[in-house]
């Protein structure tokens, strides 16, 4: 039995920033046991994240984002069926319904989302005014001023 912790929950709940103790809270307080649907967060540039959704079976009116304070909300919901009389002899493919949470930091915006061959697609970009960016002050001479007698 290993009594190694793993931090993997820990990071993936927060897309754009590294604050350990929001990440901490963030998996302390949400389910981490639950693994559907498997997605995927991946980096592209400093300011470029995309998060990937397996939806299989469902549809784009089936889906819905909505971005409030700062939390990124994945929901999934099948509609009631189709009017279709089928009898599964064997379902592998998980229909039910999902909500999955992100915590996004500060300046990062939802930019688009597709659904291609049952991937949901999330783009993310970091957008920071300039204000907020860090500034380089530039140093003057070595010299010092003459002290006055």
């Amino acid at each position: 039995m290993s009594t190694a912790f793993s931090m993997t929950p820990l990071f993936r709940q927060s897309i754009g920033f590294d604050r350990f103790n929001d990440l901490f809270e963030s998996a302390m307080r949400n389910d981490t046991s639950s693994s559907y649907p498997p997605y995927n967060v991946e980096k592209h540039a400093d300011d470029q994240y995309r998060i990937i959704v397996a939806a299989a079976g469902f549809q784009d009116e089936d889906l819905d984002l909505q971005v409030e304070r700062g939390v990124l909300t994945v929901t999934g919901s099948k509609r009631a069926g189709n009017g279709e009389n089928v009898t599964y002899l064997y379902q592998g493919i998980a229909q039910r319904s999902f909500k999955l949470s992100f915590r996004l930091a500060d300046h990062i915006e939802v930019k688009s989302a597709n659904l291609i061959n049952g991937l949901l697609n999330i783009e993310l970009e970091r957008l920071v005014p300039e204000e907020a960016k860090a500034k380089r002050i530039p140093i003057g001479s070595t010299e010092r001023p003459a002290l006055e007698s």
